[in-house]
């Protein structure tokens, strides 16, 4: 018998050949694009921090939204940044509020061609920045937080959101949400939570996308990153709560969670390649280290095959572009 026995190698040996036998890909409608609409500006406002990025107009956003439905992404994530904030947020609530009128005017634009999904928390909305409203001495009330959150849910869906997105980590929250939309009508709106959401340093340049006003940290509801079992309660509070799909949040320095969460959920699982993740590669591309390109596509075939059904990432709409293109 001639050595070696066996060749892997043989399998590597073409584009042709490799593209046959791979394990893991990616499709368009495996993406999700997270955007940002800002009330109050007439032009898009480009993120220093996120290279590629803006703040977007409604009618930019209109025009974004459309790009990627025409590219077969499979849903986009808004978060909405307004002009006026207060201590409990009361501008979330708002039907005609920057980002129910986000939803609105994206539902309207691409119709049942993409999933329209809603980012439900505060942080974007309170003079604070936390993901909730504050007791006196400063903390995070959950419970008061969470008849909130239920009120969000239905201004949402009725904008026309697919699916509301809880990130604000309350605990109870998606129970909370699930009753308020049924109570309202609103069977069909699914939940994807955010179960396994960290408490990262790696959410720096999302800060500057939605203007955040917070000082201090949120470690006191999103979850240390020493923990991994904890990830595990977290997706099965969220599953027994009635969550359609659930999240893991960040993603690339999250892999070993997301690949405990995908063995367990029965539910389609999600993870969020946040914008730190994003920024690093741009900055290590723009100072010429790495191939962008081939880095971009790398990070996120790492998510995929780790057990992400889908991938919330900002280069969603390019990476369906290359798709389409057949560089993938």
């Amino acid at each position: 018998m001639s050595f070696p026995t066996h060749r892997p190698r043989r399998l590597r040996q073409s584009a042709a050949m490799r593209r046959l036998v791979a394990e893991t890909r990616i499709h368009p409608a495996d993406l999700i694009l997270p955007v940002f609409v800002r009330e109050g500006i007439s032009e898009p406002v480009a993120l220093q921090s996120m290279p590629g990025v803006v703040q977007h107009t409604r009618d930019t956003l209109k025009a974004a939204a459309a790009e990627a439905a025409g590219l077969g992404v499979g849903g986009i994530m808004l978060f909405g940044i307004p002009e006026t904030r207060d201590a409990t947020g009361t501008a979330s609530l708002d039907p005609n509020g920057v980002l129910n009128d986000g939803i609105r005017a994206v539902k309207e634009e691409v119709g049942e061609s993409m999933v329209v999904m809603s980012d439900l928390c505060l942080d974007e909305f309170t003079d604070h920045g936390h993901c909730g409203v504050l007791t006196e001495s400063g903390a995070v009330d959950n419970d008061a937080t969470l008849e909130i959150y239920g009120r969000m849910g239905v201004a949402q869906a009725e904008a026309g959101a697919d699916l509301v997105g809880p990130s604000g980590m309350m605990d109870g929250q998606v129970a909370v949400i699930r009753q308020g939309l049924d109570d309202a009508g609103h069977q069909d709106t699914g939940i994807l939570a955010y179960a396994a959401k960290y408490s990262s340093a790696f959410y720096g340049p999302f800060r500057e996308a939605v203007d955040s006003q917070l000082t201090g940290d949120r470690k006191t509801y999103q979850m240390d990153p020493a923990n991994r079992r904890e990830a595990l309660l977290e997706v099965s509070l969220d599953l027994d709560e009635g969550a359609d799909m659930v999240m893991v949040k960040p993603a690339m320095s999250y892999l070993d969670i997301l690949r405990d969460v995908a063995e367990a959920s029965d539910v389609p699982v999600s993870a969020y390649q946040i914008s730190g993740e994003y920024a690093m590669i741009e900055a290590a591309a723009a100072n010429g280290w790495i191939d962008r390109d081939a880095a971009v596509m790398e990070s996120v075939l790492s998510i995929r095959r780790a057990g992400a059904d889908t991938v919330l990432t900002y280069w969603a709409t390019e990476l369906a572009r290359w798709i389409k293109e057949g560089r993938l």
